[in-house]
């Protein structure tokens, strides 16, 4: 089938898998050209197949030359439907990981249920016996809890306050002024369930209750913080209380490991395009200026570039791993400069539909927005007749 880019709001309903493979191959090369890192040799990813789930395992597997174990809830393709775009990273990845001799093996299904946690602990009994390092990188909008079946939903609100600032349609790039509601009733409980650590640390406490977790075993979640722009629907908003939540599980996890000699991080990553952050309101529009001053600096990361420091310069840089005064590892600390940040603010004053294109990088926002299905990567021939119909490797 021919397959081209099919949106609806925020979300493209298509993927490419030959585009998606070349996005893999495009990372996979950043790393190896960075050269060796000597980290972790056996790693579980838990949100594996997009984002800094994906860059994590494909900075575990080419640039440490580690046996990947990914998790991950993907839709599987079927006769004239794409699959999601996560399936036909994760079909590329462990393709091209065991062209190079790589362990790597894919689970498909809920990460929150205690069936996908115990299929991935007899995997790692059977094929790795223990695990050196393992990456929390979840991202879903809903979670069912596995003791107490209740579903929770998680809502992007401020609290307190009905929040007004300026957003963008990245797709047509009018400027427009945006009201939020705040949350009620239980947004914020059900946020915290759906996105803040209780499910790294029901991980955390299964691999460890059956020895699978090495001696000076390492686990890592990501978390964002952004600048007093957008704090009010985020930082200070539902999501900002599940991400404390997830930073205080660090501190749990940590003491938890302590007999192991473990340890336990939140990394705050830089602001990125993915499906979860183009739904934000305000985010484009403040992504879109943050890329224009970033690359202009010299100094914009996407995912990958953003894994390969926080491995190389952080987790395995042969001395202390640096946090900051709340013991978060800090890889949005080129984002948070003071420089970078006071140009954004002045010109998020001057951001209308029709200086946006000029002072800001919507262009740069809308490729990225493309790419993460697996459109405008060159090399790729889109007008070709492509099978849909990949599988993974080791998934029967």
């Amino acid at each position: 089938m021919i397959i081209e880019p099919r949106m609806r709001g925020f979300i493209c309903l298509t993927a490419h898998p030959v585009g998606c493979a070349q996005n893999v191959k495009n990372q996979i090369e950043y790393v190896k050209s960075k050269g060796p890192i000597d980290g972790a040799k056996r790693v579980l990813v838990v949100g594996a197949s997009t984002g800094f789930g994906l860059a994590s395992r494909i900075t575990s597997a080419f640039g440490s030359n580690a046996a990947t174990i990914g998790v991950f809830f993907e839709k599987a393709p079927a006769p004239g439907k794409t699959a999601s775009p996560g399936w036909y990273n994760s079909a590329a990845f462990e393709k091209e990981a065991h062209a190079a001799g790589l362990y790597a093996k894919s689970i498909n299904g809920d990460a929150f249920s205690k069936e996908i946690k115990q299929q991935t602990i007899d995997m790692i009994k059977a094929d790795l016996g223990q695990i050196d390092l393992i990456i929390y990188s979840l991202a879903s909008p809903v979670r069912m809890h596995p003791e107490t079946g209740v579903l929770h939903r998680s809502v992007l609100k401020p609290i307190g306050a009905t929040y007004h600032n300026k957003t963008v349609d990245f797709h047509t790039g009018n400027v427009t002024n945006v009201s939020i509601e705040p949350c009620a009733g239980d947004d914020i409980e059900n946020t915290v369930a759906v996105m803040g650590g209780e499910d790294w640390a029901m991980w955390m406490d299964a691999l460890k209750k059956e020895n699978l977790l090495a001696d000076g075993a390492m686990t890592l979640a990501y978390s964002y913080i952004g600048p007093s722009l957008t704090e009010a629907v985020y930082r200070k908003g539902t999501i900002g209380r599940a991400k404390d939540h997830l930073e205080a599980t660090a501190f749990s996890i940590a003491d938890s490991l302590k007999d192991i000699h473990g340890k336990a991080y939140v990394s705050v990553n830089k602001a990125l395009v993915t499906q979860a952050s183009s739904a934000i309101p305000v985010i484009p529009l403040y992504i879109s200026l943050l890329y224009k001053k970033m690359k202009e600096a010299g100094i914009h990361e996407g995912c990958i570039e953003q894994m390969q420091r926080l491995y190389s310069d952080r987790l395995y840089n042969a001395g202390e791993i640096p946090t900051d005064d709340k013991g978060r590892i800090r890889i949005d600390d080129w984002e948070m400069r003071d420089d970078i940040q006071a140009q954004v603010a002045a010109l998020w004053e001057e951001a209308t539909t029709e200086t946006l294109p000029q002072i800001g990088d919507l262009a740069g926002y809308k490729q990225d927005f493309l790419n993460l299905f697996g459109f405008g990567f060159d090399g790729v021939d889109y007008s070709a007749d492509t099978d849909e119909m990949v599988g993974i490797e080791s998934i029967e």
